[in-house]
């Protein structure tokens, strides 16, 4: 390609509206337009780096036996209304009429069909494993769309849905599937990290998010430095404390703290750890009768250490909490508590609530919480001498850095990072919802085993950027940039040699199958290499007439400090190995 023939629109300054580095940058780089909120085009810069991503998950899902179809971005709703997921996903899905009032819906992920169509097409066990495809067009109606392409409403994402037998075959296009990822995410030479997940709104029990590491990364990620435990946040477990709770030692003692509603102004007032405080959180559960309708309100006390915060997905599977929860309202927790918010605790109780002690909690002594008393708290609180032993002891809380590693090798350390992958083990959540059968071996219809697989084929490119970037612009790994070489010729129009030299190496790159562009439009230097380490083309050659009177040239990697003298006969070669270091 021929700069000339293609189309360069790199800008100096990014748009207001572009928050973080990978938006700034593809927007100023020329790769993306906005058209409306989350909503852009892929301008042809930006389109050569998708494609690019688009034919490595192709080549490996081709590899690992997966099949390639598409599916309709528009669906209609009754496939939807089967699984339940019309009513339950809320406004992140569009739902839309057509000009009969019939309702469809923009596919965000595509179980619906894909199970529809196994359940057609997929008569017999002997017809099985399968796992279909698609690199398709995706919408989901984000409240607020931000961060360009890392958080947008319209998107390309890569689907896969395996289909097995038995929960064996699952499990094992499962693993097919993780490896396949993990091939994947090497070729794009980016650093991530595969980590244990919860599996969310999907579904299913066993789960892997793909997470390529980045300062501005949205997600926490928890690894074991010293092994091969990594887990996202929400899903990392916190060990128990080791060792027997130590005995009291302190009165039980209601204490003044006026004006001190927090577990940390508690404990600077007192002069003691945040560690020694414990905080409540109250939730309500709604209660129903045997119609369905409303029977009352159950309400919950979480204790938790002062200085750990609640997860919200372990809550979730508490017992009791596992079918939904809310904050309790205020009138409620006076009636309960008989107090307002700030100074809650354990003790005293207006009414019975359900306490659930996290593992910290359950083996501390000494304790100090909310008095229930407005401007008070109790300090040294001890379980089974002052309050009964808690009715239930959960994980409850977000992992710190210098946790004990689950896995019993080291401390957790936390980094953070970007989602670009996710991998599901569904079961048969949507198979039975859709009653979508196959004849098993003994003749009798069963439930397909399935799972999903996912990656963000236009959100890769700008997690590329923000762990790849500088004050100049981006820096593309080889396998995903633009272009791979960018011969830069100073004066070509105006001197035939620099024009004739830079057309020769320029044929011979195409003729290797390097993916070369020839920067032709007599552009100044420095104009010239300002475009090129913006958009980041990684290898750079400059040929210029002085430079070729003394029989070189010049080689610059994006990342290098300064260039390198190369001969001119000796460019080729030098290229060529360069680009397989």
């Amino acid at each position: 390609m021929k700069a000339s023939q293609f189309f360069v629109s790199t800008l100096k300054e990014a748009p207001a509206d572009a928050e973080v580095v990978s938006h700034q940058l593809m927007t100023r780089a020329g790769m993306i337009k906005k058209l409306g909120a989350g909503i852009y085009t892929y301008m042809p810069m930006g389109l050569r780096v998708i494609r690019k991503v688009e034919s490595i998950v192709r080549e490996e899902m081709n590899r690992a036996g997966a099949v390639e179809c598409t599916m309709p971005v528009v669906q209609p709703a009754e496939l939807w209304q089967e699984t339940g997921r019309f009513e339950k996903m809320g406004p992140e899905l569009l739902r839309i009429q057509d000009r009969h009032a019939r309702d469809f819906v923009i596919q965000p992920t595509s179980e619906e069909v894909v199970t529809d169509i196994a359940r057609q097409e997929l008569r017999s066990y002997k017809q099985l494993p399968k796992n279909l495809y698609q690199i398709q067009t995706k919408f989901r109606d984000e409240r607020r769309p931000r961060f360009g392409l890392m958080r947008g409403r319209e998107f390309i994402m890569k689907d896969a849905y395996s289909f097995d037998r038995d929960q064996a075959g699952a499990k094992a296009s499962y693993q097919v599937m993780a490896q396949a990822y993990r091939r994947i995410f090497d070729r794009f030479g980016l650093r991530y990290r595969a980590v244990a997940a919860d599996s969310g709104a999907i579904g299913g029990d066993l789960s892997e998010e793909f997470q390529v590491i980045a300062a501005t990364g949205e997600d926490a990620i928890v690894y074991c430095p010293t092994s091969d435990y990594a887990a996202n946040l929400e899903k990392a477990e916190a060990l128990a404390p080791a060792g027997p709770r130590s005995a009291a030692s302190q009165q039980c003692t209601l204490t003044p703290t006026p004006g001190k509603a927090t577990c940390a102004d508690v404990a600077e007032l007192l002069g003691v750890p945040l560690a020694r405080t414990v905080k409540s959180l109250v939730l309500a559960t709604d209660l129903l009768n045997e119609a369905g309708e409303p029977a009352g309100v159950q309400v919950w006390l979480l204790l938790l250490r002062g200085d750990h915060d609640m997860n919200e997905i372990k809550v979730s599977k508490v017992p009791g909490l596992d079918a939904g929860f809310r904050f309790a309202s205020v009138p409620e927790i006076e009636e309960h508590f008989g107090c307002k918010p700030g100074y809650l605790g354990p003790l005293g109780l207006k009414k019975p609530v359900r306490i659930v002690a996290d593992r910290e909690v359950a083996v501390m002594a000494d304790w100090i919480c909310g008095a229930n008393q407005e401007d008070h708290h109790i300090t040294g609180v001890n379980w089974g001498r002052d309050l009964p032993e808690p009715e239930a002891v959960a994980d409850l809380r977000n992992v710190v850095a210098g946790d004990p590693s689950p896995d019993g090798k080291g401390e957790l350390a936390i980094e953070r990072g970007i989602e670009v992958g996710h991998v599901f083990y569904l079961g048969t959540k949507y198979s039975k919802a859709m009653n979508a059968t196959f004849l098993g071996e003994d003749g009798k219809p069963a439930h397909f085993e399935m799972g999903c697989y996912g990656i963000g084929v236009t959100r890769l490119p700008a997690a590329a950027i923000e762990q790849n970037h500088d004050e100049r612009g981006i820096i593309w790994p080889d396998a995903i940039a633009p272009f791979t070489v960018v011969l830069c010729p100073i004066g070509m129009d105006r001197s035939q040699e620099v024009k004739a030299a830079a057309e020769k190496l320029y044929a011979e790159l195409l003729a290797a199958g390097v993916d070369v562009l020839l920067d032709d439009r007599g552009e100044r230097p420095g104009a010239m290499f300002a475009d090129w380490e913006l958009i980041g083309v990684p290898h750079r050659v400059v040929l210029s007439d002085r430079g070729l009177k003394e029989g070189q040239v010049e080689y610059q990697h994006r990342r290098d400090s300064n260039a390198t003298k190369v001969g001119a006969d000796d460019i080729l070669a030098y290229v060529k190995e360069r680009l397989t270091a």
